[in-house]
């Protein structure tokens, strides 16, 4: 006769306790950097048919001050009231060559605050201004029918 050593059972499921594990940390790592991807607040800017290209307002030492549609005035991420923005301004694009300032204003925003804070900033020495905007989508209007001999 033969020897024959004796095998142990073998494991038939998959260990998914590493998968698992990876998981978490990649959720973990969405979750911290998502936010960090947005620049500034969120706002639905106004729809214009012929906007021009502002490519520096990515760059991130770019000052951009937002408008709510609720009237709330941000620099940059932080809310800052509507007094204040104009020596906010001043201290942040004092050590700058560009001295651009980026409106981000809501297209429900008041008019009057996007005028005072406009004015705000022009107070503070800033001479250009840009205004960004969300290209407007081109719909084509059809002709209406010919009218009927009727």
């Amino acid at each position: 006769m033969a020897y024959k050593p004796k095998v142990g059972s073998t494991m038939s499921s998959p260990d998914v306790i590493p998968m698992a594990d990876i998981m978490l940390v990649l959720l973990i790592i969405f979750m911290v950097v998502t936010p960090m991807l947005t620049k500034g607040f969120p706002a639905d800017l106004a729809k214009v048919t012929s906007p021009s290209d502002m490519p520096d307002a990515d760059k991130d030492d770019a000052v951009i001050v937002g408008i709510s549609a609720g009237g709330d005035v941000y620099l940059g991420n932080t809310k800052s009231d509507i007094t204040q923005i104009a020596d906010q301004v001043r201290d942040r694009i004092s050590g700058k060559l560009d001295k651009t300032v980026y409106v981000k204003s809501d297209g429900r925003a008041k008019y009057g605050v996007v005028v005072k804070v406009v004015d705000e900033i022009r107070a503070a020495g800033v001479d250009n201004v840009g205004l960004l905007t969300d290209k407007a989508e081109q719909t084509r209007r059809t002709a209406p029918p010919p009218p009927t001999g009727d």
